[in-house]
Order: C-alpha cells, then sequence, then structure tokens
C-alpha cells in the first residue's frame, strides 16, 4: 500500500519546482531536489523511507517543515470523534430498525424501513452534505455551515457520515437475525415455552451479533475513509481533510506518513474487533 501511494506522489509531478515556487530559480530548484533526496531513484527513496518508518520516523512535512507524526496526532482527534460519533448512531438507530423489521417481517414498517435502507445507500455522501448545509445551515441557520466549533458543528457531518451505515447495518441486522430465527435452538426454546421477548434477545439476538461485529468492525476503516469528502464538505479539521491538501500540496512525506498511521489504527481496531468475538459467542473462546 505504501509502495502504490509512493509511485503515484513520486509520478504526479515535480515536487521540487513546486515547493520552490515560480520565481525560483533552476540552480535553486536543482539545489532544492538534491536535499531532499529527489534527485534519487524512485526506488532507492522508497527504500530510504521505509527505514526511517521502521525506526519510528515518519519523516518532515515539506510545506509545513514539522514532524509527520506531529501533524496527523494533532488532526486525529476531529476525525476519531466524528468517525466513532457516526459509527455509534448507525449502531443506535440500525439495532431497532433491524430488529423490528425482522420480527415483523414483510409488514408495513419492514417495507418502509428496507425500501428506506436502499435509498440511502445509493445516495452519494458529497450530496447529502451539501443538501443539508443547504437546508439546515443556510435555509434554517440551525446549524453552522462548516467547521469544528461547537456541539451543534457535529450533527450534520455526522449525519452525513453516518445514513449509509445505517442502512447497511439494518438490513445486515434484519438479515442476520432471521437466519438465527430458522435454527434449531431457537425453535427449541420455543418449544420450552419461553416469552418470545426471551427467546428474541438472550437467544436470537446475541447469536446473530458475529456477523454483524465482524462488518461494524470492517466499517471503522470505511468511516475513517468516507470522512474525507465529509471533511472536505465541511471543512472538518480532521485526518481527511489534511490528506486531500497534502496530495494537491505535492506534500509526499506527509501524505505517507497519514497513510501509515490511518492503516495502522485501522489494523488495531480489527484486532479488537476479534477479541471481543469471545465475549459474545464463547464457541470462539473454546476453538482458539
Amino acid at each position: 500500500m505504501t509502495l502504490l501511494v509512493f509511485l503515484l506522489m513520486v509520478s504526479s509531478g515535480d515536487a521540487a519546482a513546486l515547493m520552490a515556487g515560480e520565481s525560483a530559480t533552476i540552480a535553486e530548484i536543482e539545489e532544492l531536489r538534491t536535499r531532499l533526496g529527489f534527485d534519487r531513484p524512485w526506488y532507492e527513496q522508497y527504500a530510504r523511507y521505509m527505514k526511517r518508518v521502521v525506526q519510528g520516523d515518519l519523516g518532515r512535512s515539506v510545506r509545513q517543515q514539522r514532524e509527520v507524526t506531529a501533524i496527523v496526532l494533532e488532526r486525529f482527534p476531529a476525525t476519531l470523534q466524528l468517525s466513532g460519533l457516526a459509527l455509534l448512531v448507525s449502531i443506535v438507530v440500525a439495532l431497532p430498525v433491524g430488529i423490528v423489521s425482522a420480527v415483523k417481517r414483510n409488514s408495513i414498517f419492514d417495507r418502509i424501513a428496507m425500501g428506506a435502507a436502499v435509498l440511502a445507500q445509493a445516495i452519494p455522501v458529497f450530496w447529502l452534505g451539501i443538501v443539508l448545509i443547504l437546508i439546515f445551515s443556510v435555509g434554517l441557520g440551525v446549524t453552522p455551515v462548516g467547521g469544528r466549533t461547537n456541539a451543534r458543528a457535529f450533527i450534520l457531518p455526522v449525519v452525513t457520515l453516518s445514513t449509509i451505515y445505517v442502512a447497511r447495518n439494518a438490513r445486515l441486522i434484519r438479515s442476520s437475525l432471521l437466519e438465527v430465527m430458522t435454527l434449531d435452538f431457537v425453535r427449541t426454546a420455543r418449544a420450552k415455552g419461553l416469552p418470545e421477548s426471551r427467546v428474541l434477545m438472550a437467544h436470537a439476538f446475541r447469536n446473530s451479533l458475529i456477523p454483524v461485529m465482524t462488518v461494524v468492525g470492517l466499517q471503522f476503516g470505511g468511516l475513517l475513509s468516507g470522512a474525507v469528502v465529509t471533511e472536505l464538505v465541511f471543512a472538518w479539521p480532521g485526518v481527511g481533510r489534511l490528506l486531500v491538501q497534502a496530495v494537491v500540496g505535492r506534500d509526499t512525506p506527509l501524505v505517507l506518513g497519514a497513510t501509515i498511521m490511518i492503516a495502522t489504527f485501522i489494523v488495531l481496531v480489527n484486532l479488537v474487533t476479534d477479541m471481543l468475538y469471545g465475549m459474545v459467542d464463547p464457541r470462539v473462546r473454546r476453538v482458539g
């Protein structure tokens, strides 16, 4: 992944000439290119960079002249807040919708909810964000147009980012619960005369959580990448917006550093998700 990003950045133009500015002479550009190591073959540049990464050094931003790690860590809290709240909203809203749709399969509620979910998945994130800004910020004036100024500033970005995941999770919870409710142990619980609510929550729902947890864990990576568009639309000061600015500015160390840190965080989230499986399903612990 880092090699692909590196090659894209190297082939995208002369970063030294861009950083030096239009008024720089050829000699000044060559001096800058030599000082930054851009005159070396791409594979040598990449090898030197990865050697520093292994040592914990992500380099310095060629634009800001600061450590990449410090720059990304400044922006990471904003992205984590946005992605975390969007994930929380997607779960809190999708759970009751998915459960009720499964219990009342083919009812009016089920058809409306699943129809709305299909529609929500087809809406582009940037289009939804712009529409929400026009209605609630420009038209009604109840939320800020952009930025991370106060609690109300979270509303539209979180709604924009979470909408597609509410739809996906609601459909996933419904299908997973419907599948589990046809299994033998659920029929056995009903045959014993247990209340339907207990059969649903204590037996069916808990066993349907494994595929849901798998997808939700993977979705956090999607939320981080999806936050790029949301952060641009709402001028959110997060890593996604920083990454786009770095790409436009040909700031290769910052692009690579941000990519590595995001990828590392996603791996850690997936690891935690795997560890949580055993808490939901004891069979996972026994197999392990």
